[in-house]
Order: C-alpha cells, then sequence, then structure tokens
C-alpha cells in the first residue's frame, strides 16, 4: 500500500481525480502520534468522516494489520450518519497493530441507485444499462481470471435482460456488488495521510486486582526480618483472596548514609532497617536483593510457587540511588554536583528525601545512563519478573521512558508497566502516552458522589479512555487518607467496593487496609509508625479483618466480565447524593451489574434508584430479578424506579445481577 504525499495549499495533488475526502479518524491520540491501547480480545471501532463533491456515492475501507504482517486486511466500513462510517477489527496476539482508512467514489452503487430511481420514475433504461454494463466490464480487466469471466457474463446478462425490471434485479444482486466491491480502481481511492497504531498487551493490562506486601514483615517473630520464605506462607491466604498480582516494594540492599529512622526521622537508630526506597550499599544495587531476603534463587523459587496460586510478582523499580549505591562512586558524571564536591540529594521543597539521590537526566552522558536503567528491566525480566510498578516516573524524563518502555516491549510485550505519578493531570497523561501500561489516579481523593461521577466520565470518555488505563487504590504505603482516618471500618469497606468494581484493575496496600489501620501522622495523611521505615508485626490470625468480603469480591469480579472493563459505567439517577449507582454490561446484555454504595460511613442512608431501563432491555411493568451477589438478597422489580436502603454498620453497598429477560413468575424459581 503506497502511502500517498497530503496536497499542499498551492500545488497539484499527486492525482486530481481522487474525489473523495477522509477527515477526523477515531480513535487517536494527538493525531497519532501515540499509540492507543487495547488489550487481547477487545475491539478497535475506527470512525471517520467521508464524503465526496456533487451527488455520488462514496465508499470507505478500514486497513489494518498486524506488525509481523506485510499485507493490509480490509473491512467496509458502514454509513452511520451525517457522512460518518464506522468498522472494526479484533486484537488477537500481542505487539503492534496498525490502522488507517482508505476512501473512494463508489461509481457502481451510484449507477445502482440510480438505475433503481430511474426504474421507480418509469424511466427508460436502455442507455443505463449499457452504462452499467460497460462499467462492469472495466472492473473485470482488473480482476483474476475467474472473477473476470463472470463478470463479464454479468455484463452481458445485463444487456440482454429481456426488460428493464429484470435487469434491475441482476444489478441489485448482492453477487455482483460483491464482485465489484472486490475490483475496485486502486488509483482513484484516498488513502488517509496518516497510518495509526495499536498497543495491543495481554488482558491482565485491564483487568487485575493487586496486593502490595512488605516482604520484610512477614516473619512469625516480631521486629525479625522477613524472607522469600515467610512470604511463601502467605501465598494461599492471598491467592484466597482472590488476588493475581503480589506486588512488592524494592527488594535491593539499603543504604547505610543519611537512613532515615521510624515516622521519617532524619536520624536513625542502630536497628532501623531504613526505606526500601533508598537503593543501594555494599551489597548492590538495582540489580541485587537484599540479603536478609534471601538469595536470587529463593526470589526465583518463590516466583514460582505464586504462580502455583495463580498469582505474578510485580516488583517495584525506583530509579535513584542512596548515596551507597556502586552507581553513586563509579558514574559520578550520572549525578548533580553541587558547588561544595557533594551530590545533590532529592528534594521536593520543603520536603527533604536525604536518603536518595536522583540520577540527572541532562547528564552528558545520557545514553549510557538509558541503557545501563533498561538493562535493570532486561535484568529482572531474565528472572520471571513481567509487572513493574515504577516509582516516581514523573520525576525523570518522558523521552526516556518512551525509549525504554519501547525496547522492552519489543523484545517482551507481555510485560506491564504501572506508573505511581500522584502528579499534575497532563504529566500522569504524557507517562501514558508514552507507554505506561497502567496508572494511578486521584480515586484516592475522589469521595463525593459528584467528584466521582466527573472523573469517571474524564477516563472512560474518549482520547482519555484510548491511553489511559486506571489503576484504583484506596490506601498506600504513602497515603492514608483521611477518608479511612475519620470513616472507620465502613470507609475501608466503601472505597474498597468503589474501587474494585469502578475499575477493571485495582490494588490495596494489603495488611493495613484488610486489618483497618487508619492512625496517621497528626494533620497529615501518612501513616504513624509507617512501614516503609520499620519492620511490622502484622496479626495475620486477626479474626477482626476484611478479607472474606474481599474475597467476595474478588470472585464476583473474575465471574462477571462486566466488571472486567473500565468504559462500561453508565451511572444512575438517585434521589439521594448519598448513594451512587451505576451500571456495567457486557456488549450483548448477557451480564448486566448494578453497584449500589452508600457513600455515608456514618449513617444509613436509603433513596431510589433510576434504571436506564430501554437500553437494559427492560420493560416498565414487567417483573425482573435483582440478585444481590454480595449481600445474597433478591428482589423482584417491576419499574424505572427502585427501592434501596443500605447500612454502612452491616454492608455499605450492594452489587445486583439484573435478569431482564424472565418474564414469568415460575422464571424466578430457580432463584429464588
Amino acid at each position: 500500500m503506497s502511502q500517498h504525499r497530503p496536497q499542499t495549499s498551492n500545488e497539484f495533488p499527486e492525482d486530481g481525480r481522487r474525489r473523495a475526502v477522509i477527515e477526523n479518524i477515531t480513535p487517536q491520540v494527538d493525531d497519532g502520534r501515540f499509540a492507543i491501547k487495547r488489550v487481547i480480545g477487545e475491539k478497535v471501532v475506527v470512525r471517520a468522516d467521508v464524503f465526496c463533491d456533487g451527488h455520488d456515492e462514496p465508499a470507505a475501507l478500514l486497513l489494518y494489520r498486524h506488525e509481523s504482517e506485510e499485507q493490509w486486511h480490509k473491512v467496509p466500513m458502514r454509513f452511520l450518519v451525517n457522512d460518518a462510517w464506522e468498522a472494526a477489527f479484533k486484537i488477537s496476539e500481542l505487539g503492534a497493530y496498525y490502522y488507517t482508512v482508505e476512501a473512494r467514489v463508489d461509481h457502481f452503487v451510484t449507477w445502482q441507485k440510480d438505475l433503481a430511481k430511474r426504474f421507480s420514475a418509469g424511466q427508460n433504461l436502455a442507455v443505463d444499462r449499457e452504462i452499467g454494463a460497460r462499467l462492469i466490464e472495466s472492473f473485470a480487466l482488473r480482476a483474476g481470471s475467474s472473477d473476470a469471466q463472470w463478470l463479464r457474463q454479468w455484463a452481458s446478462r445485463l444487456r440482454q435482460a429481456p426488460d428493464d425490471a429484470s435487469a434491475l434485479r441482476l444489478a441489485q444482486d448482492p453477487e455482483l456488488t460483491a464482485l465489484m466491491e472486490r475490483h475496485y480502481d486502486p488509483h482513484l481511492a484516498t488513502l488517509a495521510d496518516r497510518t495509526f497504531e495499536v498497543l495491543a498487551e495481554r488482558q491482565k493490562a485491564l483487568f487485575s486486582s493487586w496486593y502490595e506486601l512488605f516482604p520484610r514483615s512477614t516473619s512469625g517473630e516480631p521486629a525479625q526480618h522477613g524472607t522469600f520464605r515467610d512470604c511463601e506462607k502467605l501465598l494461599p491466604e492471598i491467592a484466597r483472596m482472590g488476588f493475581d498480582v503480589l506486588y512488592f516494594p524494592p527488594l535491593h540492599p539499603i543504604g547505610i548514609t543519611n537512613r532515615k529512622g521510624r515516622n521519617n526521622q532524619v536520624v536513625a537508630e542502630d536497628d532501623d532497617p531504613g526505606s526500601p526506597w533508598a537503593i543501594g550499599g555494599a551489597d548492590g544495587g538495582h540489580k541485587a536483593i537484599h540479603p536478609q531476603l534471601g538469595t536470587l534463587e529463593d526470589f526465583r523459587s518463590f516466583i514460582d510457587k505464586a504462580a502455583q496460586h495463580g498469582l505474578e510478582v510485580a516488583m517495584d523499580i525506583a530509579f535513584q540511588c542512596s548515596p551507597d549505591h556502586p552507581y553513586v562512586h563509579r558514574y559520578k558524571q550520572w549525578f548533580r554536583q553541587r558547588p561544595d564536591g557533594t551530590v545533590q540529594y532529592a528534594e521536593n521543597p520543603p520536603k527533604k528525601y536525604q536518603d536518595i539521590i536522583p540520577f540527572d537526566f541532562e547528564s552528558d552522558d545520557w545514553r549510557n545512563l538509558w541503557e545501563e536503567l533498561k538493562g535493570v528491566f532486561d535484568y529482572w525480566i531474565e528472572q520471571g519478573v513481567t509487572i513493574f510498578r515504577v516509582d516516581n516516573p514523573h520525576t525523570k524524563a518522558f523521552g526516556f521512558w518512551q525509549y525504554v518502555i519501547g525496547e522492552v516491549k519489543k523484545e517482551h510485550p507481555e510485560t506491564i508497566f504501572l506508573s505511581e505519578a500522584f502528579t499534575r493531570p497532563k504529566v500522569m497523561y504524557r507517562l501514558a502516552k508514552v507507554g505506561f501500561t497502567q496508572s494511578y489516579t486521584y480515586f484516592t481523593w475522589r469521595n463525593t458522589k459528584w467528584e466521582l461521577e466527573q472523573y469517571m466520565m474524564e477516563l472512560s470518555t474518549p482520547p482519555v479512555r484510548d491511553f489511559f488505563r486506571p489503576n484504583f487504590w484506596p490506601n498506600t504505603p504513602d497515603i492514608l487518607p483521611e477518608v479511612l482516618q475519620y470513616g472507620g471500618r465502613p470507609a475501608f469497606v466503601i472505597r474498597f467496593i468503589l474501587a474494585a468494581t469502578l475499575s477493571a484493575s485495582y490494588g490495596i496496600y494489603g495488611p493495613p487496609f484488610e486489618l483497618f489501620v487508619n492512625a496517621a501522622l497528626p494533620g497529615r495523611e501518612e501513616y504513624l509508625d509507617s512501614e516503609k521505615f520499620e519492620i511490622k508485626h502484622w496479626d495475620w490470625e486477626n479474626a477482626d479483618h476484611m478479607r472474606d468480603l474481599i474475597a467476595r469480591v474478588n470472585h464476583i469480579r473474575r465471574d462477571n466480565p462486566a466488571l472486567q472493563t473500565t468504559w462500561n459505567v453508565h451511572f444512575c439517577e438517585t434521589d439521594n447524593d448519598n448513594l451512587i449507582c451505576y451500571i456495567k454490561t457486557t456488549e450483548k446484555h448477557d451480564n448486566i451489574l448494578l453497584v449500589a454504595v452508600n457513600l455515608d460511613p456514618f449513617h444509613k442512608q436509603a433513596g431510589k434508584i433510576r434504571l436506564p431501563m430501554e437500553s437494559l432491555g427492560l420493560s416498565p411493568g414487567h417483573p425482573f430479578l435483582a440478585h444481590d451477589l454480595l449481600g445474597e438478597g433478591r428482589n423482584i422489580w417491576h419499574s424505572e424506579w427502585n427501592p434501596i436502603e443500605l447500612d454502612p454498620h452491616q454492608l455499605p453497598a450492594a452489587i445486583f445481577r439484573l435478569y431482564p429477560r424472565l418474564r414469568r413468575e415460575q422464571d424466578f424459581d430457580y432463584f429464588m
């Protein structure tokens, strides 16, 4: 397929006979500068405005191919309305896909329609039949021998038809139309002046459940450093809860110089273990394992055992160094030097991070820096890790991320990158555009009904939905939101269910969340006695936890495809702003879920939900079943408005599965 050069204003076009116009191709990100994202099994629905001058009929084709293919697949686009056309293709393998649009004046369809109009008006069709026959014969010149013979026979039959009615039936035969579509003149077709890219990833890029755990806090003995073997004992329970990604903070040696003490104190005690994000020391740097966790072989063994429980291990990659990191001494040119000869540590004034040193991405030796950091990903992929949570990527150059993610995915397209960037919206979006698979979001601070609805509409509306995949976290080791501090147990349940049902991917910072830990530093959204700076001894046998609820929700997520995408959310009207309700449904409406959540962690709230009856295939006056998958209650509803009451101290949410096609009372017997 040749790419036509677009015409500028003051020159002859490449071929002035190309009359079709192509505009507004979607989906696309920044006019095709960045790839859109899809996972295997998803469709790419392409739309474009296609038209031509005069009254001739246009035709349009969607062209697509996988990067491994040389030939384009061609899919006829269908007319929608107002010169808009649409076609789709399905993602079936990892890697890059490319797509574009071709359009032309469809002389045969134009002739067909004009012939039908003239026949209806009672006009003589002798000349028009001859025009059609000659048109068919001209198409035969481009066809192979078999199709050419058929086309010439059609032309002959059209001329010899006993009457105009017979000729019209011949002209409108679908077999003839298909042959003519196949052998149009490509020299008269307009090709869009840009080819667009799709980054095709595995399904876990869209649908995943993350559990964050500090491995050093897994020992059965208080204050004793945990190991990978200690972590193995927790795998059955984490798997039972339904998680499929187990995420570890950095596993590397921790520096001694400027080590932080408990609660981020500048001076550490002798027994303080330091922050895992202060990477590097005498035992190595980003390609080493903290010796107290175990050996590299222990880590590989742990990855294998996790896989046996259906869990993938995600590693935290933090491109920063403690002052003791081998890089700091070996590659001084990679770090910013101060006038007094010291190396600049990380700052975000007034915050100071004396225990870490950032890389200088304006270093004259930036090429070698980039290659070395790419090598960090390569190394851990060799050990069996293909999911990475990247710490503070917004403090590194965008060009670096575009390079390193692109290069890694060329060799390992199954790799997933989660961007931990709590920063300005456009910066977060840019990171997604340059390649990050998933992204942390502002969900952590969206609490009211209006805030949640507006934010979800932003995330699920093009073009954002085409490049930005959210991963909702109610808490992180860095963030204990106010709502969890003052809302108590109900707030934890509310935020968990919102995260797990609004977004196809979500995560929790595990033990503190499931045990309702809400003690914060005064006036801060940070954990008191944070696990970032000390080894914790979690009471894994504590009966006061929410693991069973977590397991139930994750089971519902796995059993209901409607919850396995983020883009299908539809908010329902309620008469109480303390209640948020939303529909999630599959394309064929064979799996319809209604989620209702009481946003008030203190008081029981009641109200009515207005269902979008027609779009769900529901008929007012006809009974339909609403089965609460979370609380196991069942209701038979009949109308557009339906009552709901949720007590935060019992269960502040309901997840209803709706069965719209049940019409008779006996149909409900199985469910009651």
